[in-house]
Formats: C-alpha cells, sequence, structure tokens
C-alpha cells in the first residue's frame, strides 16, 4: 500500500472527532436557542401590547380633547361622531379585539394628531432614531473600552482618576442636562459643533436609500454633506452614550484589574510576549465579556434617552414623535412607539445572547 492510500484510509485522531462533535452539538444548540427565543417574541410583545393598551384606555383624560377641541366637545353628536370615527366607543375588550385583528394586518392606526398612517409616520422617523442610536452605541463601546484599558493599565495614577471621574459625571448626569449644557458651549458659544437638526437648516436631504444621512449622501457621492450630517451627528450621540460609555469604562476597568493580575497574564509576560498583544489578546478578550452585557442591555436606556435628545437637538425622530403624541393623548401613536421600543429591546437582548456565546465558547445557550 502506497503512503497516500495509507493516508487515506488512516482514522480520523479521537482529539479532531471529538472537536468536531462538539461544534456541532454547539452549532445546533445555538441554532434551537435562536429559533425558540424568536418564537416567544410575539407573545412577549403581545403583553407589551396588552399592558400599554390598558393604560392608555384607562387613564382619566380623553383624546376627544385634541381630536375635537374645547368647543366641539359640548356637542354629544360630534362626540359620537368622532368616537366611531376613531373607534373610541363600544367596550373595551371590543376596541382590543379590534386593535389585535388590525395589528395582525400590519395596520398600526391612524394618528390623531398627524391624520396619517402610524407605520407610516415611524417608517419615516424610525432611521432618524436608529442613526443616532447606532452612532451612540459606537461611542459608548469604542469610547468606554478604550477608557477602561486606558485607566486599568495606569491604576492610582492621574490617568486613573480623570478617566474614572469622567465615567462618574456621564453615567449620573441626566441628559437632558448635558444636553443643554453641550449644546450651549460647543454650539452656541464656542461654534466647534453645528446647531440642532441633521443638517443645516439651508441643505437639501439626501436621496433616500436607508434614510441614515450619513450613509444616504455618501451613496449620493455628496461627500460634503456626508461630512455635514457626521458633525450634526456628533454632539447629540456623544450626550446619548455618555452614561452607557460611562457605565462600560467602568465595567472593563474593574475587569481588565481582576484578569490582569491571573496566572495566564504573568505567565505570557514572564515568556517575553509584548505588552500590547497581553492587553489585547489575552486580558481584553476576557474582559469584554461583562461589557457585552451593558451595552446589549444598553438600548432600553437609549430609547428613553433619544426622547429627550432629540427633542433638545431639534432630531425628527420616534423620540419626539412619542413626545407629541403623549402630550395629546395620540393613542394609535403610542401604541405603534411602544412596539417598536419592545421591538428593539427584545432583538437587542438576543444579539447579546449570542455575541456572549460567540465570545466565551464555554457558554451554552438553552
Amino acid at each position: 500500500m502506497s503512503m497516500a492510500e495509507a493516508e487515506a484510509v488512516s482514522p480520523v485522531p479521537p482529539s479532531a472527532s471529538r472537536a468536531a462533535g462538539r461544534r456541532h452539538r454547539r452549532g445546533s444548540g445555538m441554532l434551537w436557542y435562536v429559533i425558540r427565543r424568536v418564537a416567544a417574541m410575539p407573545l412577549l410583545l403581545l403583553g407589551v401590547v396588552t399592558l400599554t393598551f390598558l393604560i392608555t384606555r384607562l387613564i382619566p383624560a380623553s383624546p376627544l380633547t385634541s381630536i375635537l377641541g374645547p368647543r366641539a366637545l359640548s356637542d354629544p353628536a360630534a362626540v359620537a361622531a368622532a368616537k366611531e370615527h376613531w373607534g373610541l366607543n363600544g367596550p373595551l375588550i371590543e376596541q382590543y379585539w379590534r386593535y389585535l385583528q388590525n395589528l395582525l394586518h400590519g395596520d398600526l392606526g391612524v394618528s390623531f394628531v398627524t391624520k396619517n398612517n402610524v407605520a407610516t409616520d415611524l417608517n419615516v422617523r424610525l432611521p432618524a432614531t436608529l442613526e443616532l442610536m447606532t452612532a451612540a452605541i459606537i461611542v459608548a463601546a469604542i469610547g468606554g473600552i478604550g477608557i477602561g484599558v486606558v485607566v486599568a493599565t495606569r491604576q492610582n495614577k492621574p490617568a486613573d482618576h480623570i478617566g474614572r471621574l469622567f465615567a462618574l459625571v456621564g453615567s449620573s448626569t441626566p441628559v437632558f442636562w448635558s444636553g443643554l449644557v453641550l449644546l450651549l458651549l460647543f454650539s452656541t458659544r464656542w461654534h466647534i459643533f453645528p446647531g440642532p437638526g441633521r443638517l443645516d437648516s439651508r441643505s437639501f436631504p439626501p436621496p433616500h436609500y436607508t434614510g441614515f444621512f450619513v450613509i444616504d449622501s455618501l451613496l449620493a457621492g455628496n461627500f460634503s454633506q456626508c461630512w455635514e450630517a457626521i458633525r450634526h451627528l456628533m454632539l447629540p450621540a456623544f450626550v446619548l452614550g455618555w452614561g452607557v460609555m460611562g457605565t462600560v469604562s467602568r465595567i472593563v476597568r474593574a475587569s481588565m484589574l481582576d484578569v490582569l493580575n491571573q496566572d495566564y497574564i504573568r505567565t505570557a509576560r514572564a515568556k517575553g510576549v509584548r505588552e500590547r498583544t497581553v492587553l489585547l489578546k489575552h486580558a481584553l478578550r476576557n474582559a469584554l465579556l461583562p461589557a457585552l452585557t451593558i451595552i446589549g442591555f444598553s438600548v432600553a436606556y437609549l430609547i428613553t434617552g433619544a426622547v429627550l435628545v432629540e427633542q433638545i437637538f431639534s432630531w425628527p425622530g420616534i423620540g419626539s414623535y412619542a413626545v407629541t403624541a403623549a402630550e395629546s393623548l395620540d393613542f394609535p401613536a403610542i401604541m405603534g412607539v411602544t412596539i417598536v421600543g419592545g421591538a428593539a429591546f427584545l432583538i437587542a437582548s438576543l444579539v447579546t445572547d449570542l455575541a456572549y456565546a460567540f465570545a466565551d465558547p464555554q457558554i451554552r445557550l438553552s
């Protein structure tokens, strides 16, 4: 038998076979985990929809004030016609069942204020909020991880104290206060960043591809408008992500200090491995696991914070839409914003769990 034939019939090493089996079981287990989580999402959203529907219908105030106005409220015929037109008549359970039927067909209702379909309003405003939240997550992740690594490697030095103070201020300052102060300083007084809005008042929006002005202007080849959109995005994204950045930096610092005292780190240094490799490849990889959880579950904070940031910076997203809906008791708009926010949180939770499992192969999803 030739050497090639011998190699062809030689058995697979047991270690390789076991490793392949573990990878197969891990892949199938993760697939079933994703299927179960995705299957449970409609039930969780149903709970969110039901609770929000009951709250909006049981509050003592009536949306007819914003629909008809104070004068028409004294006309019983006008009130009855408005209730019939907007589906506010009939028992509560009947209104709830009618809303669920429409929701299953993709109908979120018509806004009391804009008189447009809520799905249309959200489709117009959602890209602005997603662009802001994406930029805020990038700022929080890069800034928080970078600051955490720097202060951990300079423990009890001036850089450590400054970094911890910066993190403490960011995580404890309300976004409405920090937004107003930074807008006053960096935009009004020092003119470092432009004023509110996604673009300058004299600029026209780029062609619509994704709804993200930075990406759309880049795809259109308008690089000057792309830079303009980035400059308008920098300050509100920093304000929104500062709190998460502070929390992430403190978590990374604590994890890095714990990891840097482990035996395998001392062994790597004793072998002459470069310090940068020790920090980035060995220490940071293990220290990132708690930070992934914080970044993933910060989506709920970013959604609520976006409401205030969008008001301060005149950002035309679903945050400002939610404020207008709450002020006018616009039930369909409130329900639409709640559904979008609940779905975003559930998706972010699933992505966080998957990222955690990929980062640490020892974790089993069940």
